[in-house]
């Protein structure tokens, strides 16, 4: 029976790089979130920056859902990170120990130990990642354990407040990683709201605009979790770790903020990969039209072609190339001038996409399909067209690839299924209901009924920011494409379109 991963087993075992010092290091960071995202992304940087002897200092994880903590106690709170898949080309398969974690306390059970937490004078940063869902408005008062993420980090701030009798440059940098725009600003709007409703005294609220930094960021990295293979993984490294997570090589983590921040913040200093920049726009630009941009314009098309995975698109020649003409010389042209970077982060998106650990489904990548489709890339249709005075022929086969695959064939229980072959898929889309009604239209008319839907929806103000049908010559290209899918069928349609380019 393999040894439990723990401090006992760590030490006696130099070589997996875990010193007795980085047990005996500060608390600096308190984190709302267990999840592999955080442990992932945020605690690897700390993690290897205390290896580097820059930071030293640990994070006090905070637990908001059910459940107990045994499963990180009884490991120390040690964990496996195992970093596997493509950088620059070349596999990458990298087995670390995460001694980041001081101890991991359960918001119900543990809180007046977390508010214990709060009076460390090292402890100077909050960190969270709660899902969307968790940075919302809830009225509430913070007597007791509060129920939502804001109400919990207001009654940590006001516990601060009182113990160090708001004193100046006792606030603290707080960076959420939740995947919404601005949502640090947003963070701070709803705790001073809150605040506000709780009655707290003027003097708190100017602390908290004075001494605390809410930095907005953008996190990027996929955490795939615990692999299937652990069992294989733990025999070959010789313990068991039931908190063991995979993650790919890429990491790009972009915080707004001063040089305030950069100084408490210290453990960016070992990787160039934690960006901390007054504007974060450019990134978050970059990763919104390069790497969702092109998922949401390439999937329809693999899937319909007979993929499954965003891996086995990259393994299928036809669809590693439309991936990669999409990106390099449709997507980033649109984009360099504003994103100084975005070359590199494309060719390392292309990497990403070929990780063979990685088996993003398809399927799931279409979830609200149409949305995605206006948010990221009805501006790079239009841009590119301002700029080459031509359309992106990749694109526009996409947006007809997207058309097909919205075509519900039959509907039960209120839910849209689509038909691959003799295969019907759900259709998860919001929109849903005004793609059939369109397509409804167009049964038993011909090749010009494509046309006019085809013109009809890429003039449909309720689904896209811009006008599509303005783009000279965007709808006769679409309408070709899905006329050629329609009569050809996708795959062969789409061979011989591109012998055609």
């Amino acid at each position: 029976m393999l040894p439990i991963l723990n401090k006992a087993h760590v030490l006696k075992h130099p070589e997996l790089g875990v010193s007795e010092s980085y047990f005996n290091y500060p608390e600096k960071i308190l984190q709302f979130g267990t999840g592999v995202l955080l442990r992932g992304l945020v605690d690897y940087l700390v993690d290897k920056a205390n290896k580097k002897g820059v930071y030293q200092g640990r994070i006090v994880v905070v637990k908001s859902t059910g459940g107990d903590t045994k499963e990180f106690s009884q490991q120390d709170n040690l964990y496996t990170t195992n970093i596997k898949g493509v950088s620059q080309g070349e596999l990458v398969n990298e087995v670390l120990i995460n001694a980041s974690l001081s101890r991991v306390l359960q918001s119900n059970a543990d809180w007046q130990q977390i508010m214990e937490a709060v009076h460390q004078p090292a402890l100077q940063t909050i960190i969270s990642n709660t899902t969307e869902v968790g940075i919302q408005y809830v009225e509430e008062k913070i007597d007791g354990v509060p129920a939502s993420f804001p109400g919990k980090l207001l009654a940590v701030l006001w516990e601060r407040f009182q113990y160090f009798k708001g004193a100046s440059h006792t606030g603290f940098v707080i960076v959420p990683t939740e995947l919404v725009v601005n949502n640090g600003l947003l963070l701070k709007e709803i705790v001073l709201k809150l605040a506000k409703y709780n009655g707290l005294p003027s003097a708190f609220l100017q602390w908290i605009e004075t001494d605390n930094y809410f930095c907005s960021s953008l996190v990027d990295r996929i955490v795939p979790g615990k692999p299937k293979d652990l069992a294989a993984l733990e025999a070959k490294a010789g313990y068991s770790d039931n908190l063991w997570i995979d993650a790919e090589p890429y990491l790009l983590w972009a915080i707004e903020g001063d040089e305030r921040v950069r100084e408490i913040l210290g453990f960016h200093q070992t990787d160039a990969r934690m960006l901390i920049a007054p504007d974060i726009t450019p990134f978050r630009e970059q990763k919104l039209r390069i790497l969702n941009g092109s998922h949401t314009i390439s999937v329809p098309l693999g899937y319909l072609c007979g993929l499954n995975t965003v891996v086995e698109c990259m393994e299928n020649a036809y669809m590693r190339s439309f991936f990669r003409t999409v990106i390099i010389e449709e997507i980033l042209p649109t984009i360099r001038e504003i994103c100084p970077q975005a070359p590199e982060f494309a060719e390392d998106v292309l990497d990403r996409f070929a990780n063979p650990n990685i088996a993003h489904k398809l399927l799931s990548i279409t979830f609200q399909e149409s949305m995605k489709m206006n948010a990221r890339n009805v501006r790079t249709i239009t841009r590119y067209y301002e700029q080459q005075k031509a359309l992106p022929a990749s694109m526009c086969l996409g947006f007809a690839a997207m058309l097909l695959f919205l075509r519900p064939e039959k509907q039960e229980n209120g839910q849209y299924f689509g038909l691959r072959g003799t295969e019907y898929y759900a259709i998860t889309d919001d929109n849903i209901a005004i793609f059939a009604a369109y397509w409804a239209g167009v049964i038993g008319r011909g090749g010009a009924a494509i046309a006019e839907m085809v013109q009809a929806i890429s003039a449909d103000k309720r689904l896209w920011e811009a006008d599509l049908s303005q783009v000279p010559g965007f709808v006769d290209a679409v309408s070709a494409h899905l006329q050629g899918m329609l009569q050809e069928g996708v795959k062969t349609y789409a061979d011989s379109y591109s012998k055609v380019l």
